[in-house]
């Protein structure tokens, strides 16, 4: 086999295939995504740090990379494992390759894969610790390097995507959200933009005080990689301003929100990853699919005592994927309504969010 690829998880399992993108070994948390398409958005996903990425659908690569369809400013997982990769991508929009797109950032890849094998074993024994080599290395070491590395559930991964420094888009605009920025997607910016809102993007760990100086009109927590629990200063952040502004949370953003007022976060046994995750809204009925990555939820019965109200569930395992404050302008989704690459079912919360600002 030419470019004979491997990965080991904890469990002691070797897999070969083939190598792609960069020679290289790398370690991180093996997850899988259920989406057909979007791999592009999810690579440059920053919710996607720390962890290797395995697609469920078997061919990728096939409409190449447009840098147009970047989530961050660049490939944020630790690597990529397919069924297999397309090296001839049709689409008039490409810029390059996949295996291209994985060299330039560094990142190694893994074709030839048993996706649907791997995927039972994650859904069976949740996700796992993985090394991967596009490069020499023996199993053992590459066995012992799976088992010995950080758990996510231990690991500062918003730091290292947060911005660090305040950003402003969209200054001409009246009104202005601020983002606390724990691993925005450029999709969640430019849904503030089309409905002309700017945004002030601000540090994971700004202190309120700077916020409220910048004279914003809503506060929005943002997505992120890794454990709500650990990033103790947008909580903290969040305690001092849930009473000042009206506040949107998404994914991480609703864990943050919702441990900031008691409640408890616990991480998912392989979480939910794809475009295609089934929500229904409580009172109106409706389902709608949405796009999702995320590993940890809030727990539901923690929400009882506290002035949260679960407004929408997952239809396949009954987790909280939104709520609302009782008194405050105050609302949160665990799903992706910016979509990137899709799908668009859910667009109007940043409405709902936006009439909320409107009415403060």
């Amino acid at each position: 086999m030419e470019n004979e690829a491997k990965i080991a998880l904890e469990d002691g399992t070797i897999i070969k295939g083939e190598g792609f993108g960069h020679e290289t070994t790398a370690t991180g948390e093996v997850v899988f995504s259920t989406g057909m398409t979007g791999y592009v958005e999810a690579l440059t996903d920053p919710s996607f740090k720390g962890q290797i990425l395995m697609s469920t659908y078997p061919l990728q690569g096939n409409y190449g990379v447009d840098e147009e369809w970047y989530q961050s400013s660049k490939i944020q997982t630790e690597g990529f494992i397919v069924r297999e990769v397309c090296k001839q991508p049709s689409a008039f929009s490409s810029q390059k390759t996949l295996d291209e797109f994985l060299r330039e950032f560094k990142i190694p890849g893994i074709s030839g894969i048993d996706t649907r094998d791997l995927t039972i074993k994650i859904r069976e024994k949740g996700a796992m610790k993985c090394a991967m080599a596009t490069e020499e290395i023996d199993d053992s070491e590459l066995q012992a390097m799976a088992r010995n590395q950080l758990s996510i559930v231990d690991m500062d991964l918003v730091p290292q995507v947060s911005t660090k420094e305040t950003v402003v888009f969209g200054e001409n605009f009246k009104r202005r959200v601020a983002i606390i920025d724990c691993g925005v997607k450029k999709n969640i910016i430019n849904g503030f933009l089309k409905r002309n809102i700017g945004v002030a993007l601000f540090p994971y760990d700004t202190d309120y005080k700077n916020i409220l100086d910048c004279d914003v009109d809503g506060l929005m927590i943002s997505c992120g990689p890794g454990n709500p629990s650990r990033v103790t200063e947008t909580i903290d952040t969040m305690k001092k301003i849930s009473d000042k502004l009206p506040i949107f949370g998404i994914c991480m953003g609703q864990q943050i929100i919702a441990k900031s007022f008691g409640a408890k976060i616990y991480k998912m046994k392989f979480g939910h990853r794809g475009a295609n995750q089934p929500v229904k809204d409580l009172a109106s009925g409706k389902v709608f699919i949405t796009s999702q990555n995320h590993g940890f939820t809030v727990d539901a019965d923690s929400l009882k005592d506290i002035p949260l109200e679960l407004t929408q569930i997952n239809l396949n395992d009954g987790t909280p994927e939104g709520f609302s404050h009782e008194e405050l302008p105050l609302q949160c989704v665990q799903y992706h309504p910016e979509a990137g690459p899709g799908p668009n079912d859910t667009s109007f919360v940043f409405d709902r969010f936006k009439q909320m600002m409107d009415d403060y």
